[in-house]
């Protein structure tokens, strides 16, 4: 399933999810199989992803090894990726940003519009930044 490779927790301004080790092994199947993608990429210059469920897996038509090779602004168009970083940077500096919808491209080239999204910044208990994470509803 891939989950076990993580080494984060994703917090949100409301709770913090546990998606590895000591955590509810319950909680972490939820999150893989919720009904809504989500997703989450790192800190580095250019990010990469780490985390995909099952739902952003098969939208994105990847495997979880491809998936958490793929810098994430290439999960949108290159025409869409200057909006894309400009959300980026407003969850950077507000904590979190509500009701983002986009149009994202699978691996085949495929285009899916997601919508409802939430992006938030992965912080852990001792204030450090990991990166952000997205749910999203997708319209295929």
């Amino acid at each position: 399933m891939g989950v076990e490779q993580l080494e984060h927790s994703v917090s949100t301004p409301f709770l913090t999810l546990p998606l590895q080790g000591g955590g509810d092994d319950a909680l972490r199947e939820a999150i893989w199989h919720a009904p809504r993608a989500i997703v989450a990429h790192g800190t580095q210059d250019d990010p990469i992803f780490f985390y995909g469920n099952r739902l952003a897996l098969q939208l994105f038509e990847m495997s979880f090894d491809e998936f958490a090779q793929l810098p994430s602004r290439f999960s949108a168009e290159p025409l869409a990726r200057e909006a894309r970083a400009k959300l980026l940077e407003n969850v950077t500096r507000q904590g979190f940003v509500e009701g983002y919808c986009g149009m994202r491209i699978a691996k085949s080239g495929k285009r899916f519009k997601i919508a409802d999204g939430t992006v938030w910044n992965l912080v852990d208990e001792q204030g450090k930044h990991h990166g952000q994470a997205a749910v999203f509803v997708a319209l295929v």
